[in-house]
């Protein structure tokens, strides 16, 4: 099949959950818009089932924006509280949702729940968008002079940090992160654990089997996450609990130990031309915050009902006014990624030192936190809704 890229009004490079959530706003604000989806996997979900299992963190506002489109992710175990501490010093903070007056500060799902959720809802939209195409199996890239003058090319085609060619800026933070799950006994529900240790933080958050599991994300040296993912089951929960070094409860079982390595790789300008870029297209974080799909769904949102809203004036179209609305948007969006990009690098950077000036410095930071309220709660919403 010949696909008619001279027709598009907008192609969508990359059906992650950014790009397929981008195509339902697109969509939803404007059915009769000409989409073209460009998905590398196939059109049966079944490859899904041997994918990503991993816990990520979604926002409360993340789940807001999800649900509106009909694509929540039924198991999805509620975060009512954080406990935030630094082993070995002073200093640590509790967030918890009645202080800022939520239903949850946040919630955990599987990365492929959301993949499928976003694609169930995709297929029930694109029965009533006639001109929507979702091509599938598709691993070329598209340049922007095979689209029309007045089209948009967004590229959601992210992944994960070492799977990227460098941006504007690159870091590699020398970490990797140990993703996996544990059963547990006696940990209190609904809560998760921040811990950060001289190598990385180490997180501890709910898991949609329940109560008696939860998720892990362990994040230090290379070096170091080579030797933990080779221990055996007993060695490994000894070392976790040595790094901890707080009573959480009973950690009775480890399961499907995975690591990846970790970096920060920033595009600073996510517009030229005619081109957007989104998601971990855009910005690659480290994981510390729970950060990186939250950003990636506000980027989506915001840029589909700007499209949106270009194309439903066609007497206003040309090629000028495409580039001041994507101009627009980029600069909608600047003060969301600066403010959780500093945020992001600055606790993965500077908890994994011991240096005094910093070990004072976030002791003093995290009291702050605790004890100045209107203090934690602007940061809680932040990480919770952005600046959209």
């Amino acid at each position: 099949m010949t696909l008619p890229f001279r027709s598009a009004q907008v192609v969508i490079q990359g059906a992650g959950p950014v790009g397929l959530a981008c195509s339902i706003w697109l969509l939803e604000n404007h059915p009769d818009l000409q989409v073209i989806l460009l998905d590398k996997n196939p059109q049966d979900d079944s490859f899904l089932s041997s994918a990503d299992d991993r816990g990520i963190a979604i926002s409360e506002g993340s789940k807001q924006l999800l649900e509106n489109i009909h694509a929540w992710v039924k198991e999805a175990p509620t975060i009512h509280s954080v406990h935030v501490s630094h082993r070995g010093h002073f200093g640590q903070t509790l967030m918890s949702k009645d202080e800022i007056g939520q239903k949850a500060l946040g919630h955990i799902v599987r990365y492929r729940d959301v993949v499928i959720a976003l694609r169930h809802q995709l297929r029930r939209m694109q029965m009533n968008s006639v001109n929507f195409i979702w091509e599938f199996d598709f691993s070329d890239n598209i340049e922007l002079q095979q689209l029309s003058s007045e089209a948009c090319l967004i590229h959601a085609d992210g992944g994960l940090f070492h799977e990227q060619s460098a941006k504007d800026v690159r870091k590699d933070y020398g970490q990797s992160a140990l993703v996996g799950s544990l059963e547990v006994s006696n940990v209190s529900p609904d809560m998760a654990w921040e811990r950060f240790t001289e190598e990385g933080p180490i997180a501890i958050l709910p898991h949609h089997q329940g109560h008696d599991f939860k998720n892990f994300v362990w994040c230090a040296s290379k070096k170091t996450i080579e030797q933990l993912i080779q221990f055996d089951d007993t060695t490994f929960l000894l070392k976790l609990q040595e790094a901890l070094q707080m009573p959480i409860g009973k950690l009775n079982k480890v399961l499907h130990r995975k690591s990846y390595p970790l970096g920060l790789n920033i595009k600073k300008n996510i517009v030229s031309d005619r081109e957007v870029w989104i998601g971990n297209a855009a910005q690659t974080l480290h994981p510390v915050a729970g950060q990186g799909l939250n950003l990636g769904l506000r980027d989506a949102y915001t840029l589909a009902n700007a499209l949106a809203f270009f194309y439903a004036r066609p007497d206003q179209h040309s090629v000028q006014k495409l580039q001041q609305t994507l101009h627009q948007y980029q600069q909608q969006r600047q003060r969301d990624r600066d403010a959780t990009i500093r945020v992001t690098d600055l606790m993965a950077s500077v908890f994994a030192t011991n240096a005094f000036p910093f070990v004072l410095a976030r002791g003093l930071a995290l009291s702050a936190l605790q004890w100045i309220p209107p203090l934690k709660n602007q940061l809680a919403r932040q990480m919770m809704f952005g600046q959209r």
